[in-house]
C-alpha cells in the first residue's frame, strides 16, 4: 500500500516538473497532479497494453519509435479524465511523457532507497 502511494506521489511530483518544463502541459494544482498520477498509472496498466498490442506492426516497422506515440497517446488520454490537467501541442504529446518517465524513475529509486530508513524510524 505504501509502495503504491509513493509511486503515485513520485508520478505527481514528476508531472509538476513536466508542467514547469513544457508550456503545453498544465496542471491546476497539486491535488490535480495526484489524481493525474493515479490516472496515468491506471491508463498505463489497463489501456496501454491493448494499444501496444494493436500498434505492434507499426512499432516493428518504425523499429520501436512508434512507442513514443503510444506513450504520448496514453499521456493525453489520462489528461482527458482529470480536470485541471491539460496536454496541448505535439512537442508536449511526444517529449513530455519521456521527461515524466525519467523524473519518475529517479524519484521512485530515491523513495526505494529511503523506504527502509522510513520503516526503521
Amino acid at each position: 500500500m505504501l509502495g503504491s502511494l509513493l509511486t503515485v506521489l513520485a508520478t505527481a511530483l514528476s508531472l509538476l516538473v513536466v508542467d514547469i518544463i513544457f508550456p503545453g502541459v498544465s496542471l491546476a494544482n497539486f491535488p490535480a497532479a495526484m489524481v493525474a498520477g493515479l490516472v496515468i498509472g491506471l491508463v498505463n496498466s489497463g489501456i496501454r497494453p491493448i494499444i501496444s498490442l494493436l500498434s505492434l506492426p507499426l512499432n516493428i516497422l518504425s523499429l520501436g519509435a512508434f512507442s513514443l506515440v503510444v506513450n504520448g497517446l496514453c499521456f493525453w488520454l489520462a489528461s482527458l479524465f482529470v480536470p485541471g490537467f491539460r496536454v496541448a501541442g505535439l512537442i508536449a504529446f511526444i517529449v513530455a511523457p519521456v521527461i515524466l518517465s525519467l523524473v519518475s524513475t529517479f524519484l521512485n529509486k530515491y523513495f526505494a532507497e529511503k523506504l527502509p530508513n522510513l520503516a526503521q524510524e
